[in-house]
């Protein structure tokens, strides 16, 4: 059956928006004059579509296979329910860091939301070299917040095993525990990266403890649900709107359809990921200024997550034996668990399926570097955690890597 619904086209869309009245406040049906197809070319497809006066909205679907791929990679597309409600649920806990969502059409699988299109993608911002200060902390208070909402701390036992039964979210799971934590650590068909990065992925490989710990991961991943969390999060999830001198004015996290009920510290260390990805890059350009500034904001999520969430701390349903102590002891392991997500994605990013653009679009020769460095490091962060859980000393670790690793333009 959903092989049959219609998909959205530039043709069908005016009519498909003149049938829902509840938006004719926010963009006039008939007068488009825009429709700018911009899906990341994954899962789904995208549209932007403005009126003449310049009024926008977003439009989602879901297609009934993996975009990437193709129909050869059948996917329920039950997952823009999942997204759907998954924001309005984390709009609850911090409605100004996601985008607004206007209706959801069951039938076709399309989630109508707030255009965005005056912010940037993060990923892409940073590709540019742009400095964007307070996104960092902004995402850091989106973790905290959802998570604690939406753990048995801020919803309460009862609540939180219902809202668990309804977000299971098994073949975006699957995606993850094979992409994330099971493909790198393989010779599996779907890997792939230059080859010159041969002997460095090769090397992830033969790393035993490496596997051994990424094991670990992989079963708390597959079996703590400790909160609704996005599941996807990473710079080219995150939106951000920066004034004239840079800093940032809005930040906001969308693309859940990954959510479900898993660890909090995943979504924290997808984000690090990013950000040493992001660092590769920029240490591969000789973005020195950029890189300074990429290297404080892994520190700076971390601090504004636990900040946000021992102040939400006080209002925990049950005090009872879930006591201050208690939170010490939590922020501890998710630091750990953090760090050790991190570099799982940071593996999973330069040699399995779905690569990132910071590394991808660098030259050959300059990428061979950054793709080493962003393996070496995460060979390191994996194993180090356990003895240096302070992220600012991480980092620099990480960008010693980088600096060892880079190449040049015309070095090989």
């Amino acid at each position: 059956m959903e092989n049959t619904y219609e998909f959205l086209t530039s043709e069908n869309i005016p009519g498909y928006l003149g049938s829902h009245p509840e938006i004719s406040s926010v963009i006039d049906a008939s007068s488009i004059v825009e429709m700018n197809e911009v899906g990341d070319g994954n899962l789904n497809i995208v549209f932007i579509v403005k009126d003449k006066s310049g009024k926008g909205i977003v439009l989602k679907q879901a297609l009934p296979y993996v975009r990437l791929v193709g129909p050869s990679w059948p996917m329920s597309a039950d997952r823009a329910r999942i997204e759907y409600e998954t924001t309005l649920i984390h709009s609850q806990a911090a409605k100004h860091l996601v985008p607004e969502i206007y209706f959801y059409d069951s039938e076709r699988y399309i989630i109508a939301m707030e255009d965005l299109s005056d912010h940037k993608v993060w990923r892409t911002a940073l590709n540019q070299g742009e400095i964007n200060p307070g996104s960092a902390e902004a995402i850091g208070e989106y973790i905290a917040k959802v998570t604690f909402a939406s753990s048995i701390f801020g919803a309460g036992a009862e609540a939180h095993k219902k809202s668990l039964a309804k977000s299971i979210n098994p073949e975006l799971c699957l995606i993850t525990e094979d992409l994330v934590f099971t493909e790198p650590y393989f010779p599996a068909e779907r890997n792939s990266y230059l080859i010159s990065n041969e002997p460095d992925a090769q090397a992830v490989i033969a790393d035993k403890q490496m596997a051994l710990e990424v094991g670990e991961l992989k079963f708390k991943f597959m079996t703590a649900a400790e909160a609704l969390i996005h599941g996807d999060l990473h710079t080219g999830s995150v939106f951000v709107k920066s004034d004239p001198a840079g800093k940032s004015v809005s930040t906001r996290a969308f693309d859940s359809e990954f959510s479900f009920y898993g660890p909090i510290a995943f979504d924290i260390g997808a984000v690090i990921a990013n950000f040493y990805i992001a660092l590769a890059r920029a240490t591969a350009l000789e973005r020195e200024e950029q890189a300074d500034f990429i290297a404080t904001l892994p520190q700076a999520l971390w601090s504004s997550f636990e900040k946000n969430f021992r102040t939400l701390w006080p209002t925990r349903v049950d005090k009872r034996v879930f006591s201050d102590e208690l939170l010490d002891v939590l922020l501890s392991t998710w630091k750990i668990e953090a760090l050790g997500f991190a570099a799982a994605k940071m593996a999973r990013r330069i040699v399995g399926l779905a690569k990132t653009s910071d590394i991808e679009t660098l030259d050959e020769d300059v990428r061979e570097g950054a793709a080493r460095g962003v393996l070496r490091s995460a060979q390191m962060v994996i194993k180090e955690r356990h003895i240096n859980v302070d992220v600012n000393l991480m980092t620099v670790k990480v960008r010693e890597i980088l600096d060892k690793t880079r190449t040049v333009k015309g070095s090989n």
